[in-house]
């Protein structure tokens, strides 16, 4: 009885002047230092009542101490595996396995591990789950390449439209609705106006939606031009209207290329006399659009398909042909007469 009392006794002392000691150190705040850790961890493994005095930290905290020194532990006792032992992987299907979930995001290990046995590579399931990546949220890269997947299989079926303005010489605004196919990046219908009213807008409608079209969904913003009686046409035509989110432009990233495309080729450089002059400088831009300006999207190609030359003939020269009045133009070779 004595001599417990006298360990004890011995133990809050000891226990108390080591807070003491790391009190008095010179620092602007008191650091723990890693002997610190391990001193009060063993305290707690021999002393029933350590935390009684214990002030310079909370108890839960020496308790996580001692389960990282847990941990620390059994990682230094862990031996790899010899030469005896089972073989270390190879560092291809390591790269296999972090490549899968990448480009299969709903793959886990049972799937993962499947595919390697199916490719010939002989490994343990668990093997496969250890060297997974840990689940995180997808980078921006991530993002793209999924929406791009999803613009290739469903890019056919969807169109979207959108409104932008040109200013005349004397200042009146003419208003441009477009609609752009995303599969192909064509301009399959356009119109300009000085009184974009309802009915106009239901008029373009049929002009680009004829009875036998195929597309399934219509991509607009949020613009009041779009009102009830617009919705219901494009309802009636078997489209699926999808509106953007208000203040979100990039949901419909195709319209607003083409609208910034024709402003810097062609409304940015020439002053427009009026509605006929517009429609003709559309008209001609549209085609060169259509027929020789290379799209990053289309492999740099034009929607309508540029034929590539696979040999340069003889004695030819590359030959300037303008378009749209000679703000742009395309390029072909052309034999020397």
């Amino acid at each position: 009885m004595i001599l417990n009392m006298f360990w004890r006794i011995m133990a809050e002392n000891i226990a108390l002047r080591q807070q003491l000691a790391v009190y008095q150190r010179k620092t602007p705040r008191p650091k723990i230092k890693h002997r610190d850790r391990i001193f009060w961890v063993l305290l707690k493994k021999f002393t029933g009542r350590w935390n009684k005095f214990l002030y310079i930290v909370q108890p839960d905290t020496v308790v996580k101490w001692h389960k990282k020194g847990f941990k620390l532990y059994w990682r230094l006792i862990s031996k790899p595996k010899n030469k005896r032992g089972q073989p270390s992987i190879n560092i291809e299907i390591i790269k296999l396995i972090k490549k899968f979930p990448r480009e299969n995001p709903t793959w886990g290990a049972p799937r993962i591990h499947g595919e390697l046995l199916a490719l010939g590579f002989t490994i343990c399931e668990t093997t496969v789950a250890n060297y997974l990546p840990k689940t995180r949220e997808p980078s921006s890269k991530d993002v793209i390449r999924r929406w791009k997947k999803f613009i290739n299989n469903h890019g056919d079926d969807i169109v979207a439209t959108d409104f932008f303005t040109i200013s005349t010489r004397f200042y009146r605004q003419l208003y441009v609705l477009f609609f752009i196919h995303h599969g192909s990046r064509r301009i399959i219908s356009w119109g300009i106006t000085l009184n974009p009213n309802a009915d106009w807008i239901i008029q373009q409608l049929r002009n680009a939606f004829p009875g036998d079209h195929s597309y399934k969904y219509l991509i607009t913003d949020n613009d009041k031009k779009f009102c009830t009686e617009v919705k219901d046409a494009i309802r009636e035509m078997g489209l699926t209207h999808s509106p953007t989110t208000p203040y979100s432009p990039w949901q419909n990233p195709y319209a607003e290329r083409f609208v910034g495309s024709c402003r810097r080729d062609l409304f940015d450089r020439v002053i427009v006399k009026g509605l006929s002059h517009a429609g003709c400088l559309l008209n001609s831009y549209v085609n060169y659009y259509h027929e020789d300006r290379t799209h990053l999207g289309l492999k740099k190609n034009s929607p309508h398909g540029r034929e590539r030359v696979s040999s340069i003939p003889d004695n030819a020269k590359v030959a300037s042909i303008p378009r749209v009045g000679g703000l742009h133009h395309r390029y072909e070779w052309a034999v020397a007469s």
